[in-house]
Order: C-alpha cells, then structure tokens, then sequence
C-alpha cells in the first residue's frame, strides 16, 4: 500500500471521517500538524470522532482535527453507553469537516436539529461533544478552558469522595478528603411508609459516620430519588441532629413540587440536578424552590457551555452549584473547569482521579484538587494504561423487594 492508501486506510470509519486529502487540504500552510497553539485565522477542521468503551462502565470520545489537536469528552449515561454511542456517530456526519471552534454554534445546531430535544440519550451525546470541542479550542489557543471563561475565580476545588462506612471515612481523611456522600442506611429496601425502627437505624448509622468523620468534616445524604415523600420527611428530621452538609434527591428528581415541600420542612439545604436536562430543566427548579444546591452533570446536563448558563441562572437565585459526576477522569476535568470558573461554587463530586487512565492523575491535598494550568481541559489520555481497560457491558442494576418481588428503585 502506498502512503495514501494507508491514510485512508487509517481513517475509514464509515460516518466518523472526513477523507484524507480533504484533512490535508485544509491543513494549516506551512505549520506541523502538531503545533499548538493555532493562529485563529488557520483553518482548523475536525476530521473524526473516535469512540471507546471504557470499563467500568464510561464511554470516552476523541474528536480529531487536521491540525494535529484533539479534544476529549463523555457522552454517556449510565447503563446506556451503546445507545450514546449511536447517538453521537448519527452526529458526525454534521460536525467532520467543521471548525470545531464555533463552540456554541454547534451546541445550537446538534440540540434544535434533533427536533424531539432533549433527553438523557441525546443531551448526553451533546454534552460529551461540547466538553470535546471546549477541549479543542482551549488547545488551539493555548490555555485552559477556564481561561475562555473569564479566568480563574478559585486556586483550587473542594472534592467529595463516596464512603458508607466509618471504615470507609476515616480511609479516606488519611487520602486528604474533608467532605463525603453517603446514602440512607437501610436493612430492606425502603417502604412507602416505615417504621419507626428503620428511620432510628438510619439516624443512628449516619451517627456512626458523623463521629468518624469529625465536626470539622462534611458529609452530604444521596437519597437517590428512592425514598417516597412521607419516609424522607422523617428522615430528614431524624438526621438533622447530625447537620448533613445536604439531603439529595430527597424525592424522585422529576417531582419538583413535592421537593419543593420537603424543602420549606426544613433547614438543611436540598440537592438536585443529576437527571435534570439543560436550562430549561433547572429554570423550574430555581422557580419553584425545590432546591438551593443544583447538581447539574456536566456529562448529561448540556456539557460546559450549559453547564455555565445553568450556573448564572443558580446565582440569580442565591443558589450553589455542587456538579455531580460518579463517572469518569474527563467529566472531573470538565468539573473542574467549570468549578474555577464560577462564583458560587460549593463542591465537585468524583469517582476516580484518573489514576489508570490519564497522565498526571488528580491529587487531593487537604480536600482539594489543584487547578490543571495545562491547555484545554488539561488532562491527556494514558492510552498504555487504558490498553486493559477498553470495553464493557456494564448494566443498570435490577433490584426487587425481597419479600413480594416488587420492582425497587437503585
């Protein structure tokens, strides 16, 4: 094969690419392909979207360009990564050959092109392809993304991580934590109505973790959505002794009304936003008061570009803005420039640090982690790391009520 043929060979995914001598016609006049940053009068063109399925459960996009640069996302929702996957490839074909640096003009484009808008498939295509395209321009430019912000607001960004046992707790102080997220301590899955001995239980575990972690610590209560009104307004009381730092998902995310009621019942502050899409989804949050801390994730909500209108909208109304993310090192990143960048800030959620799959890992360093000063969203993939990484089916859990079979929410 000639040095062509390979080329074409390399980049034949059918819907993905752009051709070879297309990539090579709008390559920048005399600068390597590698060179960053870019004069913003080069013609920058994105040539393909590449796809991975990464365990344990993400689903990572890298958008190429003829430039050399490369931009990282994740579109996915959990348990659905196939279907994501789908949803952006039928994407492609709009954005290959296209200067990935109209940011908001493609975000525009790829959301009122659908016609049926929204939704968790199609906002989290989009969302994965916004953090790709922010990621480009930042490089192309030279800076990170926070810079296109309006610079940096805060050195550094508070980080929580997940731990249902004292055990657990004081494992992680010594990793430099300061804040956690925990859930209801329950024997069976959580009734309509409960006992009085379940709600004492509940109350008395997250005492157990209360004096782990310390007054000086904070630890938030993810009720998941699974808890019907009646039983979170109990537990709510029994765990206000405790001063939760918040109570998310007290009710199921689509129930404003009634979350708005939970939250005139009490004085601890009421989370939500990580199945509420787009600013349209969290205008009716704000107007009805169901919450005072939005959790929009940047992996589903509309990427960093809504991501920052949902967060001007928060502080309109006096509100925090706490990003979820149980996924993966680029949704963190993602976070992390979002949470530098704006003024009401409270804490960014996180699974992995990226350890196994990106250079340069983030570190926490009394509760913190340091702002990226690389271009972009500041990371790059460890593709050797990753190498045994790559593929999974995970699947939503399915859960039924031990004594009648019923279906549980997880």
């Amino acid at each position: 094969m000639n040095r062509r043929q390979i080329i074409q060979s390399v980049m034949s995914t059918v819907g993905l690419t752009m051709s070879a001598e297309a990539a090579a016609q709008q390559t920048a006049p005399g600068r390597s392909a590698k060179e960053a940053p870019i004069s913003p009068k080069d013609k920058l063109r994105i040539t393909k979207l590449e796809l991975f399925l990464v365990k344990p459960r993400w689903l990572f996009l890298k958008i190429h360009t003829n430039a050399g640069i490369t931009g990282l996302g994740e579109p996915v929702t959990e348990g659905r990564a196939l279907t994501c996957k789908q949803a952006v490839e039928e994407v492609a074909p709009y954005l290959v050959g296209k200067d990935p640096r109209a940011v908001a003009h493609h975000w525009q484009a790829i959301y009122r092109h659908a016609f049926y808008r929204g939704g968790p498939i199609l906002t989290s295509a989009l969302s994965g392809i916004d953090q790709a395209l922010w990621d480009i321009k930042g490089k192309a430019l030279g800076v990170p993304v926070y810079e296109l912000f309006g610079g940096p607001m805060r050195n550094r960004v508070r980080v929580y991580s997940h731990a249902r046992t004292p055990e657990a707790v004081q494992a992680d102080l010594k990793r430099g934590f300061t804040a956690f997220k925990t859930g209801p301590a329950k024997r069976r899955p959580a009734r309509y109505v409960e006992s009085p001995a379940e709600v004492a239980y509940a109350a008395e575990k997250f005492a157990e973790l209360r004096k782990a972690a310390g007054p000086d610590s904070d630890i938030g209560i993810d009720f998941h959505g699974a808890i019907s009104p009646a039983h979170a307004k109990m537990l709510i009381k029994a765990y206000e002794p405790y001063t939760p730092m918040f109570i998310e998902e007290p009710c199921q995310a689509q129930n404003h009304d009634i979350m708005a009621e939970i939250a005139r019942g009490t004085h601890l502050p009421i989370a939500t936003g990580e199945r509420v899409f787009t600013k349209w989804g969290f205008r009716e949050v704000l107007e009805k008061k169901a919450a005072t801390i939005l959790q929009p994730d940047l992996c589903h909500a509309g990427g960093l570009t809504e991501g920052r209108i949902i967060a001007g909208m928060a502080e309109a109304y006096y509100a925090s803005v706490a990003p979820h993310n149980p996924l993966g090192p680029i949704s963190l990143a993602a976070g992390v420039q979002l949470a530098a960048s704006i003024p009401n800030f409270l804490i960014q959620e996180q699974v992995s640090l990226g350890e196994g799959y990106i250079k340069n890992p983030f570190k926490v360093k009394e509760g913190y982690l340091e702002l990226p000063t690389a271009p972009g969203l500041g990371i790059e993939l460890d593709e050797n790391a990753m190498a045994d990484k790559i593929g999974h089916d995970w699947r939503n859990p399915e859960t039924y009520d031990a004594d009648d079979g019923a279906v549980v929410d997880w």
